[in-house]
């Protein structure tokens, strides 16, 4: 199953997502939440949905794709996860995975504008494979680890490189600006996506292909993620953790970075998990 939400920010509702038709899903009575997740919603709404698919309205064209799940209690990211893309940044490939946060203000709908932000001259990009946790856990095994799954996303983990690198103190603060955590289209569960270990991942800027990578090159798979980050914090349903971004960032052109700037159109996809667009918009404008 695929699922999505829709409509205006502060006014999302919860969909289905069948061979490309967004299917309203609200009779259900329930949105994409830690409580949906935690109460095997998914299950739910599958049963529910074949039931009463006929009489869900059609979601138009035209109307906004949501993030595909409602704010969650955290992203969680994962830093140098492929071994191309810490080289292009001047850094050895990590031992341990490298750990930091995205505030879930960030989080946007998968087409919605990128917002640079005020002042800033190196907003860069990043996609990223996204696992939506489905169950409560901590101390999970790497074996038992795909078991607390709801499924899967594409995720753009947007930076602000000057202030995640040159102003001290945690990566948290060039990550989570607003509109850097654009979300979907969709969350697929994991029977739709099949092998989570090769998947294609893309990004374009202005049409010129920047990154074109592939998750069986991550340094740390997703279930090894999942068990490392449950021995530090309790992972919640609707948890959202962002697995790591192939080589091909803005930080990384040689002979010198590139940076996005107002007017810049940026797409990117994922096989199985569709693709997004953003426009950069400057901070006021």
């Amino acid at each position: 199953m695929k699922i999505t939400r829709f409509g205006n920010i502060g006014n999302e509702k919860p969909a289905v997502v069948v061979d490309n038709v967004r299917y309203d899903v609200s009779a259900f009575g329930q949105d994409f939440t830690e409580d949906f997740f935690g109460n095997d919603g998914l299950n739910k709404l599958k049963v529910w949905f074949e039931a009463n698919k006929a009489s869900c309205p059609v979601v138009a064209d035209e109307v906004r794709w949501a993030s595909a799940i409602a704010r969650p209690s955290k992203i969680i990211c994962i830093g140098l996860n492929y071994a191309d893309h810490a080289a292009e940044s001047n850094m050895a490939a990590p031992k341990e995975p490298v750990v930091f946060f995205k505030s879930t203000t960030a989080l946007v709908g998968p087409n919605d504008d990128l917002i640079i932000p005020k002042g800033s001259e190196k907003t860069d990009w990043e996609v990223e494979l996204a696992v939506v946790i489905g169950k409560k856990t901590s101390y999970v095994s790497v074996e038992e680890a795909l078991d607390y799954v709801a499924g899967y996303a594409l995720h753009n983990d947007y930076s602000e490189r000057a202030y995640q690198l040159e102003r001290g103190g945690q990566w948290v603060k060039g990550k989570s600006c607003d509109t850097f955590a654009p979300f979907g289209p969709w969350l697929a569960t994991p029977d739709e996506l099949g092998d989570i270990d090769n998947l294609r991942l893309w990004l374009s800027v202005n049409g010129k292909m920047y990154q074109d990578g592939n998750t069986k090159n991550l340094i740390f798979n997703v279930p090894f993620v999942i068990s490392y980050l449950s021995e530090f914090m309790t992972l919640l349903p609707g948890d959202i953790i962002s697995t790591g971004t192939p080589a091909g960032v803005g930080l990384g052109q040689k002979p010198n970075p590139v940076y996005l700037k107002a007017g810049d159109v940026v797409s990117l996809g994922i096989d199985g998990l569709g693709s997004s667009t953003q426009t950069a918009k400057a901070y006021g404008s």
